[in-house]
């Protein structure tokens, strides 16, 4: 493989869509409707807003990828054709679809966009790339399962076909996200785009005796936990050398639509940084850490790319479902680049760490209204005094308070800042 490999980030909403541009990604991935396997984010995209996303993207040189990977029944085929036809009007980049009748489908439907094949296909192996290419695929996001090794043997025998794989984000417990649990407890079907992330739940353990109908619940040692299925976030920036090495991997995927902007932002930016340094010769693991480990997280694994899952027993988090990372997201820039809008407490005189796009620059300045330096190769800012366009000062903001802050100088359009996480902000991992 010649050409440089796409970075591929998540786009939950028009607005995650820009930052993820901003903050590094070559393409996003996003959907309007139902018949994406994100119902949420695909509510909060409309398809007026969808279209503006296309056109942001291509006006930059970047591309959009539009997801039609839900899993339809018979009463919707109708709409799903609608839907379709809709989609393919607005000159996405590739759809993203899941299933060989949607993919045949898309195919009739719209012969001129290209067709990535969703990981919910479980592509494992040579035999079903093979069939799913000659079918239409132009490339397979492979199962979550699969190792380099088979990425290699898959593209040794199919080298047209693209293949995709996930370096980054929320892991099912279940094989490739097939998985009932929701669906048997809550009613909602996975995949159809509407999983309660039950697996996610700390749950009680009994154990019955079905003669004597006698029921005894099991006390677990402390400190092992009942989060049976919680599996842990994928980050595999640590390994990005080995799979770019591998010369097989097209593009290397976020998942997280439904995530923060921070976190869009975040995550495009350690696996830009990772990417970069790579095709210029160099590799800092600990840099790329240091960014992905500030976002909230289930605890980190590497999965199963580089290891086989038999080999694996440290990719469950037993005794918590979620954990704040290493920094507080403070506040952000708003669109202008001009005013600063609070996420978390902020008072005078906190430092508080720049968090914008690569390749930005930000003016060194002290004035009345605040302070900008650099210190151990990061960017900081404090704030002298807090003060509103109009004037009022305010001896602390708080994350309910809705005003523009005057900044001290201008920034990049949603730039982040931060500050070092505390216990006393709720970093009891059961929080």
């Amino acid at each position: 493989m010649s050409k440089k490999v796409e970075l591929l980030s998540p786009a939950g909403t028009l607005e995650k869509l820009k930052i993820a541009f901003d903050f590094g990604a070559d393409a996003v991935y996003g959907g309007v409707s139902h018949f994406s396997l994100r119902i949420r984010s695909g509510k909060e995209f409309s398809m007026e807003e969808f279209k503006e996303g296309i056109e942001y993207a291509h006006a930059r040189g970047k591309k959009v990828y539009a997801t039609i990977n839900g899993f339809p029944f018979n009463s919707q085929l109708s709409l799903l054709k609608k839907h379709i036809i809709a989609m393919g009007k607005l000159k996405p980049d590739a759809f993203i679809v899941a299933t060989p009748g949607v993919l045949k489908l898309c195919h009739d439907l719209v012969p001129d966009i290209p067709l990535h094949l969703s990981t919910q296909a479980n592509v494992m192996n040579v035999l079903d790339a093979a069939i799913y290419h000659d079918m239409g695929a132009t490339r397979i996001i492979t199962a979550r399962e699969i190792s380099l090794k088979d990425l290699v043997a898959i593209k040794s025998e199919l080298p047209d076909l693209e293949l995709e794989v996930f370096v980054h984000g929320s892991m099912c417990f279940a094989y490739s996200g097939r998985c009932l649990v929701s669906t048997l407890q809550s009613g909602r079907v996975p995949n159809r785009g509407s999983c309660a992330n039950d697996c996610r739940f700390e749950y009680e353990m009994y154990a019955a005796n079905p003669e004597t109908g006698t029921l005894f619940r099991l006390e677990e040692d402390e400190g092992v936990g009942t989060y049976i299925m919680n599996a842990k976030d994928l980050n595999l920036a640590s390994h990005m050398k080995e799979i770019l090495d591998s010369g097989v991997v097209d593009s290397v995927k976020i998942e997280g639509r439904t995530k923060t902007a921070y976190y869009a932002a975040t995550t495009a930016k350690a696996y830009r940084m990772a990417i970069d340094d790579y095709y210029a010769g160099e590799f800092h693991c600990q840099k790329y850490q240091y960014e992905l480990h500030s976002l909230q997280n289930r605890g980190y694994t590497d999965a199963y790319l580089v290891s086989r899952p038999f080999e694996r027993h440290d990719t469950q988090s037993l005794d918590f479902s979620m954990q704040l990372g290493t920094h507080q997201v403070s506040g952000v820039v708003n669109a202008n680049g001009t005013h600063f809008l609070c996420k978390f407490k902020t008072e005078p005189d906190d430092e508080l760490e720049v968090v914008f796009p690569l390749g930005s620059e930000v003016a060194i300045v002290d004035n009345e209204i605040g302070s900008t330096y650099e210190k151990d190769g990061r960017f900081y800012m404090k704030f002298k005094k807090i003060a509103t366009e109009k004037g009022k000062i305010y001896d602390a903001i708080h994350s309910g308070n809705t005003n523009e802050i005057v900044l001290p100088t201008s920034f990049p359009p949603f730039t982040f800042f931060r500050i070092p996480s505390t216990p006393e902000m709720g970093t009891n991992p059961k929080s």
